[in-house]
């Protein structure tokens, strides 16, 4: 396919290389929405890999919702993520920002549900500090992943269970990274999304307060489900 050129690189997976490289060409604008990418058989020729590692891509990119496989027509461009999505992170560490997300979600959705159920009034009380503190930096517009990750720690904390709280911690560096992608596309949004970052640590917080266990985990799911979201898609919260 015209346009579309892929440069082979060493020392990362294969499979997110590839996965890196198509996508930067979908966030460029060379590949646009509803445009069709090479067959698997040109793709294994133009960037000299096998088959597994061109569908291992495919598989990613789909799951992801950048682009749509249609049976007997080939895969097609979905969506298009944010323009600064590539000046942020690096291409190639998209795939493993978004598995990152993958693991989040069923982690810290379960520990928002221990939390509502377990938490103390001073726990409680840190977890409002954190968000208060979230909701300066945010607004603010200023780098605010630390101040995210220290939300979700307090949140793993209240659930009284310190596996929670050992397995961010020896996720900090990948939490952290996916979170600062996310965030630094929000500072560059609109004052709407900022709002709606803001509401979605609210209505987790809301319902640890409330004792809530169902709309703990609901909310944190929903929250990091849109944040992914918000990685892959330039038209969220926009």
């Amino acid at each position: 396919m015209a346009g579309l050129t892929l440069q082979p690189k060493r020392k990362e997976r294969l499979g997110d290389q590839l996965y890196g490289q198509i996508l930067e060409q979908i966030v460029s604008g060379a590949l646009k929405e509803g445009d069709k990418l090479p067959s698997e058989k040109e793709l294994c020729l133009m960037f000299e890999v096998s088959r597994p590692v061109v569908r291992e891509a495919m598989m990613l990119l789909q799951a992801d919702g950048l682009v749509v496989a249609r049976q007997g027509s080939g895969t097609y461009v979905q969506r298009r993520p944010p323009q600064g999505l590539i000046a942020i992170a690096g291409a190639s560490d998209i795939a493993g920002i978004l598995r990152c997300y993958e693991l989040r979600v069923p982690l810290e959705g379960e520990a928002a549900a221990l939390a509502a159920k377990r938490r103390s009034s001073e726990q409680l009380g840190q977890i409002k500090a954190a968000l208060d503190d979230l909701g300066r930096v945010v607004e603010a517009r200023a780098s605010a992943s630390a101040a995210d990750f220290a939300f979700h720690r307090a949140v793993a904390e209240a659930s009284c269970n310190e596996m929670f709280v050992s397995i961010l911690e020896s996720l900090h560096t990948a939490i952290e990274s996916s979170m600062a992608v996310a965030l630094n596309i929000t500072r560059e949004g609109s004052d709407q999304r900022i709002r709606r970052v803001l509401d979605e640590h609210s209505r987790i917080y809301e319902a640890i307060a409330m004792g809530d266990a169902d709309a703990a985990n609901l909310a944190m799911r929903y929250h990091i489900n849109r944040a992914r979201q918000r990685i892959t898609d330039q038209h969220q919260d926009v």
